[in-house]
């Protein structure tokens, strides 16, 4: 993984299974592990850790994030709940080497509830942001497992091609960020991310400061 302008870069790996399960620990355990989750505000990294792998085929980008949680909770349902206000995992990713003016949203909770929607920001302001949640991604498949016994979870996505690129096919470059939101009941809530949105309060859509994934020319796994 490298660093371009100050901003992380990973060269994703292509799965070689013909098909990828989600809890399958044989598709992710040989991926290079994006560690620490660095806090919004570039202070440091996470008090409670999180482990992120990536990789893809020519139908979908996977996505699994292993979370250290000393406080699992959840109490929200059904999908689009805003789940953003309790515990996630997420992920914001747009096609492209540019800023992202348009981009997509996708979250998980420990409970295995799905947000999804596309993102319109044109300025990086809350004011000008506008987002539509009633989006449902095409073909999406997700999951998540709770371990409260040894305080931890896992939460992972496929989301297909056909779902956030303009011609359904496996871009060259997608710029991205990865985030967690850790939100003990009793304690200050970690605002986590990949690249740090450099906001206080903590802001994650911030799309001049998404990292970069390369496709194409990466190891197989």
């Amino acid at each position: 993984m490298g660093h371009s302008d100050g901003l992380p870069v990973l060269q994703v790996a292509r799965a070689t299974r013909e098909s990828v399960s989600l809890d399958d620990d044989g598709v992710w355990d040989p991926l290079e592990r994006i560690t620490p989750l660095w806090l919004a505000d570039g202070s440091g990294p996470a008090r409670q850790p999180t482990v992120v792998r990536v990789c893809y085929d020519d139908a979908a980008l996977y996505v699994r994030f292993d979370c250290a949680d000393e406080d699992i909770w959840g109490t929200l349902t059904r999908r689009d709940d805003p789940i953003y206000e309790q515990e996630v995992a997420e992920i914001f990713i747009g096609a492209g080497a540019d800023d992202p003016v348009d981009y997509f949203e996708f979250q998980v909770s420990p409970d295995g509830v799905l947000f999804d929607a596309r993102i319109h920001n044109p300025t990086s302001t809350r004011r000008d942001l506008r987002w539509d949640s009633s989006w449902d991604c095409p073909g999406i498949v997700w999951m998540a497992r709770r371990d409260d016994a040894n305080a931890r979870w896992f939460a992972a996505l496929a989301i297909p091609w056909e779902g956030i690129t303009p011609d359904g096919a496996v871009p060259t470059i997608c710029r991205a960020n990865l985030y967690r939101i850790e939100r003990p009941r009793n304690g200050e809530t970690e605002y986590s991310c990949w690249s740090p949105t450099l906001t206080e309060p903590a802001d994650f859509h911030k799309p001049a400061r998404f990292g970069t994934l390369t496709f194409g020319k990466g190891q197989e796994t």
